[in-house]
């Protein structure tokens, strides 16, 4: 038994029925939607066409989403329905983050994460899904895809039909009849305006808590001025009303040459993961970086000085205890942080990172009784380096999981990458500690910063495969987040190099350049793949 839908688009006329039912069925709120239509137009006035077609859950047969998710409250049913269960919601986003359809979403009223569940409860039930009964036109079709009895099976094997993105490998169970490349691919048509519905980001789903503010804030969130500002980033004009009415006039351009455009779509959901994990990956770095070189400055060295030893250690357990604390200020149900720990699905990246530094955590503390009482617990020291190097990396797995965002795509150069970053934030660290560790660490932190320039040159410069990682690349080097980019490699890398190359004396100095340069091209890094639609 292996549940799916077709959507035939030479039926479909566009009335939202299917997302009404939709809502009234699982009382959804307002500003999130388990369905939607998403309307293409193509030409001018009367020489015109739109197309529809209707968007949600693909129930994959190999769902990033329950692969990523901590706690299994989203799991794959036996008749092949990916559904999800409220209470084992932490609100993480994570599955939010590796759905490539933007199927998913943060239910304002619950703080967990919702979506379509094929209408299980009605199907158990004997019945259809709710979007099924009450479509007009029957464009709509479920059912057993094993059955070769089914009309959706008929529809299979007779009808050319098509799936949104086959190269996520999620063998999706959702195609369409008629379907376009404008409709399928969020890069093949431009938006044409801001849509009906209020963008998520503005105070809905995951910023319900920040409505006010957002509402407040929300001109900086209108469509054309975003797109003005990339524009204001690329040519170095200023942001003024000029230069907002000459992306009006492109679009119009577009209409004009009778150009498919997106006039109707799901709204934006914003950036789901912001300023808390990239700080929690630079916090991260600094704990287990200081762990590290502390560990490997014995190996050369032999045993710390007292001082230095505790300073370290303290240093490494404060700097660890804010990356927890934000790891769950990031969540949207902080309530429920210990299920990673308690209700563990061990596939996720996010329950082996929270093991990795709670393991992490125990073996510092115990080198710290171990200090006050001399319990000759040195052999520690080793099992923490190893626990400290997958700490500094396991994030770049995380990423990875996170199917719908292309730039995170490389574990390997990624879990590199935040080894180095974690090499120098604790070359660094021991810079300031222990001054006498200084010829040391000057020359791990003159190579680790001689690294991170290569690694972040290879992923500039070299050929991307993807659309969308080729426009994340764009964004971060020339759009409105070169900003923070290039200071953060000039200053956090380049300039640091040169001061280490001159031997100047500025050590410390270039130490922490380097560090406000990890979190400025992280902050870049983490942020401006999500700015990529996926609908």
């Amino acid at each position: 038994m292996n549940y799916g839908f077709i959507i035939d688009n030479r039926l479909c006329i566009g009335c939202h029925a299917c997302t009404v039912a939709c809502k009234s069925e699982h009382d959804v709120p307002i500003g999130v939607n388990r369905t939607h239509v998403k309307y293409i137009e193509k030409g001018t006035f009367p020489n015109s066409s739109r197309e529809f077609s209707v968007h949600r859950c693909n129930h994959c047969a190999d769902a990033p989403c329950v692969e990523i998710c901590p706690t299994t409250a989203l799991y794959t049913r036996s008749d092949g329905i990916v559904d999800f269960d409220n209470d084992r919601c932490i609100g993480c986003k994570s599955c939010m983050q590796a759905c490539p359809y933007d199927a998913l979403y943060i239910d304002p009223d619950s703080h967990t994460a919702a979506k379509c569940n094929y209408c299980a409860h009605r199907l158990d039930g004997g019945y259809e899904p709710a979007c099924v009964i009450v479509c007009p036109v029957e464009a709509i079709v479920s059912g057993d895809m094993d059955d070769p009895n089914s009309k959706i099976s008929d529809l299979l094997t007779n009808e050319k039909v098509m799936a949104r993105k086959p190269e996520k490998m999620t063998q999706p169970n959702l195609y369409y009849i008629n379907g376009t490349n404008e409709m399928l691919d969020p890069n093949a048509a431009k938006p044409d305006w801001e849509y009906v519905w209020s963008e998520q980001s503005k105070g809905v789903g995951h910023y319900a808590k920040y409505a006010d503010k957002r509402v407040s804030e929300s001109d900086t969130e209108n469509l054309l001025i975003q797109l003005a500002m990339e524009n204001s980033a690329r040519s170095g004009k200023p942001l003024d009303q000029r230069s907002i009415d000459q992306v009006a006039k492109e679009i119009q351009q577009d209409v004009d040459e009778k150009k498919a455009r997106r006039v109707y779509d799901s709204p934006s959901k914003g950036v789901l993961w912001g300023w808390e994990v990239t700080s929690y990956v630079w916090t991260k770095a600094i704990a287990t970086g200081t762990f590290l070189m502390m560990a490997i400055y014995q190996f050369i060295n032999g045993p710390l000085d007292h001082t230095v030893e505790i300073s370290g250690l303290y240093t490494t357990l404060i700097f660890m205890g804010i990356t927890g604390a934000l790891l769950i200020k990031d969540l949207d149900r902080p309530d429920r942080f210990l299920y990673v720990l308690l209700r563990p699905q061990w596939r996720s990246w996010l329950v082996r990172g929270a093991y990795i530094i709670t393991v992490f955590g125990g073996l510092v503390t115990l080198l710290l009784i171990d200090h006050y009482l001399d319990l000759g617990f040195y052999w520690v020291w080793s099992l923490g380096a190893v626990f400290a190097i997958l700490g500094a990396i396991y994030t770049a797995f995380l990423f990875d999981q996170a199917r719908a965002r292309d730039l995170w795509q490389t574990p390997y150069i990624g879990a590199i990458h935040m080894l180095v970053h974690a090499i120098i934030a604790g070359s660094v660290s021991m810079i300031i500690i222990d001054p006498e560790s200084i010829i040391i660490m000057r020359s791990i932190l003159y190579f680790s910063i001689l690294l991170n320039v290569l690694i972040i040159a290879k992923e500039v410069l070299m050929p991307h495969n993807t659309p969308d990682s080729k426009k994340a690349i764009q964004l971060m080097t020339n759009g409105y987040y070169s900003r923070y980019f290039w200071p953060g490699l000039i200053l956090g890398s380049l300039l640091p190099f040169m001061i280490l190359t001159a031997n100047t004396g500025f050590d410390l100095v270039a130490g922490l350049l380097a560090l406000i340069g990890i979190f400025l091209t992280e902050f870049v890094r983490i942020r401006v793949p999500q700015m990529i639609p996926l609908s």
